[in-house]
């Protein structure tokens, strides 16, 4: 019932944020520049500039949603974002577009980690990994439709329309989150008393994590300065740098490559994502069931670096291997999203877990302005894929041995000791 219950709604929730952040893509490989006039240069600064604003707000924002509601904040950023994604479609000067796409990155800036935060409430450590993979394969799901749909609704009625078209469903789904989604599991009516003072109760013994000297106190500073969370800050923002250059510029890279028209062009973009979300749920379940995080992470953030280097090498030869190298690419960078975000509750105390998904994913977003911004200068100054193919590669390849580097925690039988000593 739980289940059945939330994760659906969690994974619209994302999806929605990810259609007003991908759909970019589309609208600069429609001819959007050209349309108002922008260089490259400009056009890839706006489609980099989201992810200043989604920088800029995560820690504030996830203290403000712990204080006060998760729900309640992500209620309101949902209208917002919606309205900010829809006048992408409207305004026509490069300054208010800037301003636009950073507001934007703001009102998008607390969902990931808020509702990543919203999940540990919800589910208890062996569910943790399969539900974070239903919440993040919003992402690859609905960026396999929406390259679909888009590239023929760019067709059908230009890039502006398609801006205002998929900016309004979030404003509408806005008032179906308010109407269904708590906090906590006490506070849904629609759960037992008995049972959600139970969960509640579950989850709070397997998260009550000692501080690193010990004591039962922990410092929240101390915790976002600790080695490990460093580090995993520097390995997501590799990792986004590889997967925002990836998902942001394919549509050009796919159109620029194999001539094709922008329906066509949606339809090819669409295929790494039917490979990704395999590879997403097939993660997910090995991860739970082992409970060994960082071995099922780090194996596929290696392979997505080498099928990235292989497009590389392929660019300048043949575009149909470069293509299938982008598809394991694609399906690898993906794969292990799921169980990356359980790591974190496991290493961390859950008075601060919601602070540190807000800094590993504000890192993250600072990796995604790189990504984004520099595969497409590159692509402007070079006039080829490869620059891009390479720089995607080096990152992803660093990122999975940040991964591999980082310190073990203890085997899942010492750690349900230390939660029940």
């Amino acid at each position: 019932m739980r289940r059945a219950w939330l994760l659906p709604v969690f994974f619209i929730t994302y999806a929605l944020a990810y259609v007003d952040r991908a759909n970019y893509g589309f609208g600069a490989a429609a001819g959007m520049a050209r349309t108002l006039h922008l260089t490259e240069g400009r056009s890839a600064l706006l489609a980099a500039l989201f992810f200043l604003g989604y920088f800029a707000f995560q820690i504030p924002g996830m203290l403000l949603a712990r204080k006060w509601s998760a729900t309640r904040l992500i209620f309101l950023a949902l209208i917002l974002w919606g309205t900010l994604a829809a006048l992408t479609g409207v305004i026509h000067s490069f300054a208010w577009l800037a301003v636009d796409r950073l507001l934007l990155g703001v009102a998008e800036s607390i969902i990931f980690p808020a509702m990543l935060l919203l999940l540990t409430h919800w589910f208890v450590r062996a569910e943790r990994s399969r539900a974070n993979t239903f919440l993040i394969l919003g992402n690859p799901v609905t960026v396999l439709w929406m390259s679909a749909l888009t590239g023929f609704l760019i067709e059908s009625v230009g890039w502006q329309h398609m801006f205002v078209i998929e900016g309004l469903p979030a404003i509408l789904w806005a008032f179906l989150w308010i109407a269904v989604m708590r906090d906590h599991p006490t506070q849904a009516r629609w759960m037992q008393p008995a049972q959600a003072q139970q969960l509640e109760q579950q989850i709070r013994a397997q998260q009550a994590l000692p501080s690193a000297d010990g004591s039962p106190t922990v410092s929240l500073r101390a915790i976002l300065l600790r080695a490990d969370v460093l580090q995993l800050c520097l390995q997501y923002f590799c990792w986004s740098l590889g997967v925002y250059g990836f998902v942001l510029w394919l549509p050009t890279i796919v159109r620029r490559g194999a001539d094709l028209s922008m329906g066509n062009t949606g339809l090819l973009s669409a295929v790494p994502y039917v490979a990704a979300i395999v590879l997403m749920i097939i993660a997910g379940r090995i991860s739970d069931r082992t409970l060994r995080r960082q071995q099922v992470v780090w194996p596929f953030l290696l392979l997505a670096g080498l099928a990235m280097l292989g497009s590389f090498f392929f660019a300048g030869h043949s575009f149909a291997l470069a293509f299938g190298c982008l598809v394991l690419a694609g399906g690898c960078m993906y794969a292990p999203y799921g169980p990356f975000f359980a790591i974190l509750p496991e290493r961390v105390p859950r008075e601060v877990t919601g602070e540190v998904f807000a800094l590993v994913n504000s890192c993250g977003a600072l990796g995604g302005f790189a990504g984004s911004y520099l595969v497409g200068l590159l692509h402007a100054i070079t006039g080829t894929q490869s620059a891009g193919y390479l720089l995607m590669s080096i990152a992803l390849l660093l990122s999975a041995l940040l991964v591999y580097r980082l310190p073990r925690i203890p085997a899942a039988s010492t750690v349900r000791e230390l939660h029940h000593a």
